[in-house]
């Protein structure tokens, strides 16, 4: 299902809109440098440890921490104030390995991404694999001030002006305007669904990913419903409170809350 989601979203997601030229061009990246009709000015570069690369006629050349632009209106002007009468020169990044993102949580494969100058939320979660079965809906972005890894802090110190929430699947429903860009050093974080456990008299007990609202006879539904030894009278939560462990009597459309557990007990006759 969540698989599908990334997959169905991706489909309908826009290409980055996003000015290459405007990447900031960092160590160990590459750029590909191309002069018109001058085939010997014309190659790929890679940014070394002190920001510069090596190109010919020029010797070493600024990048690092520079725009592409910046760098090809340099080339550009440097080639043409003693080697060439009106160069044309492009500059793009053939490799992106300066700066990343970051993927926590609950996808296939988390970690650290390469940014490469225009990335989205769900090209990030398709390269990470995709969401596991265990996601929730909700997926927190973390905004890095500096390009450096942006922390996950605790749910109740989140700065809201450094963080966006994005509901995925309101993202598969067409809210193309929640397929958020993403900015070098980004945390993603994609949580645990919240949960319930469903025994006793059921077809498949086990722990079942919640929705918001659901209720018991819901919850018993995801478990298979029902055996023809259950009792639709004597079900009963397990619920933590304050600390404590408390058995309440329910009937089926009382609303669940994550971490219950539900039984279902056996009819007396």
């Amino acid at each position: 299902m969540l698989m599908l989601l990334v997959l169905t979203a991706l489909q309908i997601a826009p290409a980055p809109t996003g000015d290459s030229r405007l990447y900031v061009v960092g160590t160990n990246d590459v750029l590909a440098i191309t002069v018109f009709n001058q085939p010997q000015l014309s190659g790929k570069f890679a940014v070394e440890a002190d920001g510069t690369f090596a190109y010919p006629l020029l010797g070493r050349v600024v990048a690092g921490g520079l725009s592409v632009r910046a760098i090809e209106d340099n080339v550009r002007e440097r080639l043409a104030a003693r080697y060439l009468a009106n160069p044309q020169v492009s500059v793009t990044i053939d490799q992106y390995r300066s700066q990343q993102v970051f993927v926590m949580g609950e996808v296939r494969q988390p970690g650290p991404l390469q940014f490469t100058g225009s990335m989205t939320l769900i090209e990030a979660l398709s390269r990470a694999g995709s969401t596991t079965e265990r996601a929730g809906m909700e997926v927190v972005i973390v905004h890095s001030s500096n390009g450096a890894p942006a922390t996950i802090p605790a749910p109740g110190a989140l700065n809201e002006t450094d963080t966006i929430r994005v509901n995925l699947q309101n993202l598969q429903r067409g809210a193309i305007t929640q397929n958020s860009p993403l900015r070098p050093g980004d945390t993603i974080f994609v949580p645990r669904a919240e949960t319930v456990f469903v025994s006793g008299q059921v077809k498949n007990p086990g722990e079942y990913v919640i929705r918001s609202q659901m209720t018991v006879r819901q919850a018993i539904t995801l478990a298979g419903g029902i055996t023809d030894r259950g009792s639709t009278r004597r079900i009963q939560i397990i619920r933590i409170v304050d600390d404590k462990e408390t058995t309440i009597d329910v009937d089926q459309q009382k609303p669940i809350q994550p971490g219950d557990t539900i039984v279902v007990r056996e009819r007396f006759f």
